[in-house]
């Protein structure tokens, strides 16, 4: 079973049609044993890092989350807190799994944040990209963004700025896109990660 943690931060509408399309057992859960147990975990979120941070908090998770040994797959806002510390979260620490800062996009011409829409991935590594070719394109929906670290798996660049796309400390995986949303290359990245 896969346990996607329910914490009010998720677009779990996407994610679940996502999981039903490759025939995968989950459950939508906040329990600790549920999410301990589990084969594999899904962190969603959408939203603010900050509040994100204090559902966690609320809910007893964090320490949860850090334990966990199975792999774990964090989304756009669920990969961000598993960062070292993030801009929006205004000063709260995150669950700090991956040694990286997470900023705010600078508007610049031609670059609106937030950065929305379909961009290309560059530097792919790891089981997570697995037969997917060079530069395929996945949908980013976001303002703040983890810059480059020794955990990062792909890169994207968006105007100045090259940023992790995705990042892999251990067992745990995150991407800042959303592959629920990205179509064929976006089931083919969670297909992967259901067969890691």
């Amino acid at each position: 079973m896969i346990a996607v943690v329910d914490y009010d931060m998720g677009n779990l509408r996407s994610l679940e049609n996502a999981l039903d399309r490759l025939g995968a057992t989950y459950e939508v859960t906040a329990d600790p044993e549920l999410i301990r147990r589990a084969r594999k975990v899904i962190l969603p979120g959408v939203g603010n890092a900050g509040m994100a941070m204090d559902n966690l908090v609320e809910r007893e998770l964090p320490d949860v989350i850090r334990s966990l040994r199975q792999p774990v797959l964090g989304i756009c806002v669920g990969m961000q807190i598993l960062c070292r510390d993030s801009e929006e979260a205004a000063g709260k620490p995150c669950l700090g799994v991956f040694d990286a800062h997470v900023r705010r996009f600078t508007p610049a011409p031609g670059c609106k944040v937030p950065h929305m829409g379909w961009n290309s991935l560059g530097n792919l590594d790891g089981k997570l990209f697995k037969e997917l070719g060079q530069n395929p394109y996945v949908y980013f929906v976001h303002s703040y963004y983890a810059g480059l670290c020794p955990d990062t798996v792909a890169t994207c660049r968006y105007g100045d700025v090259l940023f992790s796309a995705a990042l892999r400390y251990e067992n745990f995986y995150g991407t800042q896109f959303h592959p629920e949303k990205s179509g064929g290359t976006g089931e083919a990245i969670l297909r992967n990660f259901l067969n890691i």
